[in-house]
C-alpha cells in the first residue's frame, strides 16, 4: 500500500495559516529583541566608544581588546561578593518559591468553594503586577527610619528605633519575603493546573487503602507533579546568575550602607555603567551571566536526562 504524499511547504503554510499568524508576533519579537541584539555581544571584547556616525560605526572602529573587559570584572575586589550574593540569593529564592508555590497550589486544590479559590488566586496574583518602584514605596512606608509603621510599633512598645536602610542584617530576610510574596500567585498557577489534572481515581484508590489526606498528598499529588517541577526547575536554573534588578536596587534605595547584602551582578553592572560609562565592561558582565546560565541549564538538563529522561527539556 502506497503512503500518502505529504503536502509541499506552501501547502502546509496555507493549511496551518491560523497557527502561523498566531505565532508570528512572538517570532518577530524574538528576531528583533533577542537574536539581532545577540550579535552586539561583540562589544564585550572591544574598548567601545560612542561615535557620532552611529552604533555600527562605533562598533567597527572601537579597538579590539579581547578578554581585557572580563579581566577587569574578575580582578575587581567586588567580584567574589557580587557572585556570591547572586548565587546564594537565587538558590534560596528557587527553594522557597518552589516550596510555597506547591504548598499554595495544593491548598487551593483542596478547597471545595470554587468562588473562594478564584478570590484567593486573584489576591495572590495582584503583587506580581506591581512594579518594584511601587513596592519600594510600600516598603519605605513600613521601614522609614522616622515615620515608618514598624518603628512606630517599636517605640510604642518601648523599644529603640531601627535604621533599616543602614543595617544590612535584616535585608536578606526582607528580600526573601518580598520575592516569595510577589511571585507566589504567578508561580503557583502551573502547579495548580497540574494538581487539578491528576486523575481522581488515584485518590479514590488511596482512600480505599485508608490513606490520610497528608498521605494522599505525599504519595499521589507530589509524585504526579514532579515532572512539571523538574522542567520549571531546569528553566529557572538557567537564570540563576541573573538577579532581579528592581528588587535589589529600588527597594533598598541603593543605600551604600547595605552594599554587602544588596550588591549583585545586575546592580554592579548598572552602577559600573553609570559611574564609568564603560560599555565594554558592562557588556562583558552581561555576557558572563548569559554564558554561565546556559552552561548550568545544560548541566542540569543532562543530569535530569540520566535520572528521569521523560522530565528533561531536551
Amino acid at each position: 500500500m502506497k503512503k500518502k504524499k505529504k503536502g509541499g511547504f506552501l501547502e502546509n503554510v496555507w493549511r496551518y495559516k491560523a497557527l502561523i499568524l498566531m505565532a508570528l508576533p512572538g517570532f518577530v519579537w524574538f528576531i528583533f529583541f533577542f537574536y539581532i541584539p545577540v550579535l552586539a555581544n561583540v562589544v564585550a571584547f572591544k574598548d567601545f566608544h560612542y561615535s557620532p556616525d552611529g552604533f555600527i560605526d562605533a562598533l567597527i572602529n572601537s579597538k579590539w581588546v579581547g578578554f581585557d573587559n572580563f579581566k577587569f570584572l574578575f580582578s575587581s575586589s567586588d567580584a567574589w561578593l557580587i557572585t556570591r550574593n547572586t548565587l546564594v540569593y537565587n538558590i534560596i529564592f528557587l527553594a522557597f518559591n518552589l516550596f510555597f508555590a506547591i504548598s499554595f497550589a495544593i491548598i487551593m486544590s483542596e478547597l471545595r468553594n470554587k468562588k473562594l479559590v478564584k478570590v484567593y488566586h486573584t489576591m495572590s496574583l495582584l503583587p506580581y503586577f506591581l512594579s518594584w518602584v511601587v513596592i519600594s514605596a510600600f516598603v519605605y512606608a513600613f521601614l522609614s527610619p522616622d515615620k515608618g509603621i514598624v518603628n512606630q510599633w517599636l517605640t510604642a512598645g518601648g523599644h529603640e528605633q531601627i535604621n533599616w536602610y543602614a543595617d544590612p542584617k535584616f535585608w536578606p530576610f526582607i528580600f526573601v519575603f518580598l520575592n516569595v510574596w510577589k511571585g507566589l500567585g504567578y508561580n503557583s498557577i502551573i502547579y495548580y493546573a497540574s494538581v487539578m489534572g491528576i486523575d481522581p481515581t488515584y485518590y479514590e484508590a488511596a482512600m480505599v487503602d485508608g490513606a490520610s489526606k497528608w498521605q494522599q498528598i505525599k504519595n499521589v499529588t507530589i509524585p504526579q507533579i514532579i515532572p512539571m517541577m523538574t522542567v520549571l526547575l531546569i528553566m529557572n536554573i538557567g537564570g540563576i546568575f541573573r538577579a532581579d534588578f528592581g528588587m535589589f536596587y529600588t527597594v533598598p534605595r541603593n543605600s551604600g550602607a547595605l552594599y554587602q547584602v544588596t550588591s549583585v551582578l545586575d546592580t554592579y553592572i548598572y552602577n559600573g555603567l553609570t559611574a564609568t560609562g564603560d560599555i565594554g565592561m558592562t557588556a562583558a558582565a552581561g555576557l558572563y551571566q548569559s554564558a554561565v546560565g546556559a552552561v548550568l541549564l545544560l548541566i542540569a538538563n543532562m543530569i535530569v536526562r540520566k535520572i528521569e529522561p521523560d522530565s528533561a527539556l531536551f
